[in-house]
């Protein structure tokens, strides 16, 4: 745990660059690795920055893996875009379907299907070992990317990690049924809006192996470079679902136990 909490002072390099055609920041170790390097791709929240998460971004990178962030056409870093009625926040969940942010997932599907033809990262990165990890509507984008909306799947993806996802638009179906890879959610309990739907019925209606971890004091921007609460145990989550489920890695301790300022652990 100091070793995790020491490389919260985000030590990954970090670059900005394109890939497969979208705009991209990218993260990889502050140390040299042999193997290749497992891919995880970041989905950014509603209007923010692929940057809006570096305490979790670098310390996940440093792990051992190359993160990626696309950013998505309706982040606040492009101040030229403005959303349709499809994309406007307060559409109604059962007004969504496959259609709503689907921008978002050709993003990640592009990004995936040209990184390992860049010079940059062919050479480090394993395609063959592929995490999605999404805060608020970068969570909804990797469900849905998980098989929540089937038309939107994404083959050969071995975890999903949903930070306090956006999930009712699937609460009147059977999308989280369809998620077809180890998933962990983590919420908080200072984010009611968006933890009750996911006790209430997404957690039941997921199938195994998952996660849920409840963090005490997290509201919604605790996932976000805006938030202080409960980073250590946030990553440390996060690094040793992606260990034991990307990399094969022995299940962690960490896994099996509510660490401090966890209020739930529910594990199936």
């Amino acid at each position: 745990m100091l070793a995790l909490a020491a490389s919260l002072a985000w030590a990954a390099d970090e670059e900005a660059t394109s890939i497969g055609g979208v705009e991209v920041v990218v993260w990889t170790p502050s140390k040299v690795h042999a193997a290749r390097l497992a891919i995880v791709i970041f989905s950014h929240a509603l209007y923010m920055c692929p940057t809006q998460s570096r305490y979790l971004t670098s310390v996940i990178a440093d792990a051992g893996y190359l993160v990626v962030a696309p950013r998505h056409t309706d982040s606040s870093c492009n101040f030229f875009s403005w959303p349709s009625f499809s994309r406007m926040s307060l559409k109604p969940s059962p007004l969504w379907s496959d259609n709503d942010f689907r921008d978002r997932a050709d993003d990640v599907r592009a990004v995936v299907d040209a990184i390992s033809s860049e010079p940059r990262y062919r050479a480090i990165a394993d395609t063959e070992r592929l995490a999605l990890v999404g805060h608020s509507l970068g969570g909804y984008t990797v469900l849905g990317l998980g098989g929540a909306w089937p038309s939107w799947r994404l083959r050969g993806v071995k975890a999903i990690v949903a930070l306090t996802p956006y999930s009712l638009p699937f609460e009147r179906s059977d999308g989280l049924a369809r998620i077809s890879a180890p998933i962990m959610y983590q919420t908080g309990t200072l984010d009611p809006i968006f933890t009750m739907p996911l006790e209430r019925f997404g957690y039941a209606r997921t199938p195994k192996p998952k996660f849920l971890v409840e963090f005490t004091a997290a509201s919604h921007m605790a996932w976000t470079d805006l938030g202080m609460s409960d980073r250590t145990g946030i990553a440390s989550y996060a690094i040793a679902f992606l260990d034991h489920f990307v990399k094969d890695a022995p299940e962690g301790a960490v896994l099996q136990s509510a660490l401090p300022g966890v209020l739930n652990l529910w594990r199936d």
